[in-house]
């Protein structure tokens, strides 16, 4: 699976962002689709993700301020990021898992974007 991020960007404390993640297959086909993120000299991060039983979970850093959402006809998951802090500077990856029982757990990353907020 192939995942490509798109809307990242620099903005000022308070604005909002849009990331996109497209899959190269059915959102249908992932157990789970969803976003992390890794600041300078930090560890990569759970940010937000949906299941496959449309179950949605928060980090509490961003809970309430960020929104993800899904298109399955485009096979692409947004996370709308509202009231932007500057500790929300980091890159943002985009994050699939499949399981299945010929292949097992399998964990697909994309590039990553960046995203950085200024104060």
């Amino acid at each position: 699976v192939d995942l490509v991020e798109s809307g990242g960007g620099l903005v000022q404390a308070g604005e909002s962002l849009r990331l996109a993640c497209t899959s190269s297959e059915s959102i249908f086909s992932l157990n789970a689709m969803g976003w992390y993120r890794q600041a300078p000299g930090k560890q990569r991060e759970f940010v937000a993700r949906f299941t496959a039983a449309r179950v949605t979970n928060y980090a509490d850093s961003v809970r309430g301020r960020f929104t993800i959402s899904r298109d399955n006809a485009k096979n692409t998951a947004y996370l709308q990021m509202n009231s932007l802090k500057p500790e929300d500077t980091a890159t943002y990856y985009c994050n699939a898992i499949r399981s299945s029982v010929l292949q097992g757990r399998r964990e697909f990353w994309g590039q990553g974007t960046q995203v950085t907020v200024s104060s």
